[in-house]
This record gives C-alpha cells, sequence and structure tokens, in this order.
C-alpha cells in the first residue's frame, strides 16, 4: 500500500493518522518511531519532538480514539426524546465506533489500564463512565428508569453493550446477526433498567 510522505505542516498529526493506519493492518506490535519516520519521510529523530517513546504515541492514540468516540456517543443522544431513543443511540454509535476501530478501541481500554497512563488519558476514560452514569440520571429524573445507585444501574449496561460490541468485533457475531440483535440487546437493556 502506498502512503502519502509527509511534507509540511502537522508532524504530529501525520504521525498520529500514519500510526493509527499501522495499528489497523498490522497491530500494535508494529508501531515504531523510527518505522513511522522512514513512512513519513522525515528524520528518525523528528517524531521524537512529539513523542518521547513509543508508549507516549500509543497514548496519544488512545486519547484521540477517546475523544473521536466522546464526540459520536455526544452525537448520538441528540434529538433522542426518551431514555430508550437516547440508549439505543449511545448503543449504535458505541457498536459503529467498535466495528469501524476495533484495533484502536482495543488499544484504548488496553492503554487506559497501564499504571503508566497519563492524566489526561484516564480522564477521557473516565468520560465514558460519566456520560453512560449522566444518560442513567436522566432517565430516573423522568421516571423512565428504576431508582438506585446510577452505578449499579449503569454497570450492567456498559458491560452488555461492551460485550455485545466485542462480539461484534471479533467475528462472534455476523454482521446479519450484529443488526438483528442490536435491537433485542437495546431492548434487554431498556427492561434492566425499566422501575420495577
Amino acid at each position: 500500500m502506498q502512503t502519502r510522505r509527509y511534507h509540511h505542516g502537522d508532524l504530529r498529526a501525520a504521525l498520529l493518522t500514519r500510526a493509527e493506519q499501522t495499528l489497523r493492518e498490522k497491530g500494535p506490535g508494529a508501531l515504531s518511531l523510527r518505522e513511522l519516520a522512514r513512512d513519513l519521510g522525515v528524520s528518525h529523530a523528528a517524531p521524537s519532538r512529539h513523542f518521547k517513546d513509543k508508549q507516549a504515541l500509543l497514548d496519544a492514540l488512545a486519547l484521540a480514539g477517546f475523544e473521536r468516540l466522546d464526540e459520536a456517543l455526544v452525537a448520538s443522544r441528540a434529538g433522542g426524546e426518551t431514555f430508550a431513543d437516547r440508549l439505543g443511540g449511545l448503543v449504535r454509535a458505541y457498536v459503529d465506533f467498535a466495528l469501524a476501530n476495533a484495533e484502536l478501541l482495543d488499544l484504548m481500554y488496553t492503554v487506559k489500564h497501564d499504571p503508566a497512563a497519563s492524566e489526561a488519558l484516564i480522564t477521557a476514560a473516565q468520560r465514558l463512565g460519566a456520560m453512560a452514569g449522566e444518560l442513567v440520571a436522566e432517565g430516573q429524573r423522568s421516571g423512565e428508569v428504576r431508582e438506585g445507585p446510577v452505578d449499579d444501574i449503569g454497570m450492567p449496561v456498559f458491560t452488555t453493550l461492551h460485550g455485545f460490541a466485542s462480539f461484534a468485533v471479533s467475528g462472534v457475531l455476523s454482521a446479519e446477526e450484529v443488526e438483528s440483535g442490536l435491537d433485542a440487546v437495546i431492548a434487554y437493556m431498556v427492561r434492566g433498567c425499566a422501575p420495577r
């Protein structure tokens, strides 16, 4: 595959773009700052102005992934009138992101648990949980979600969602099963949150 050579402009963005492409094609083990520099036609030292090492590059990729996922999830909730609508939009956006960015999503969850993860990365990962909690709290205020601690209600929702997305990405579920099963999974989550 032919890659575009870097000539001028934002080297950091070019490195991240090429790194994500490498991640998709070959996995995180194939990422190397020296190889990225070679691919972009810059000196092998040039990437070190932006990333002190490979871990810093992986952190930046994961952070960019969380930011893109966050944007997709926020957009998915716009216009949803009921808790079920907003939850359904969020679930679909998460699964779509997972299917389009399987390697990146895996990296995001791997890197955020690293003891050396940056504060920015930890904060970005926590926004996802906060968004799920906010959705549950909104549902409680409207009477569509049972009373109780938000985390106790939100955790099964999120783990069900992530499990379904993981099955979809790994090929355990066919594309048809993902499409047909998504409505059933959303309905299951809504029932699990419903007032008793």
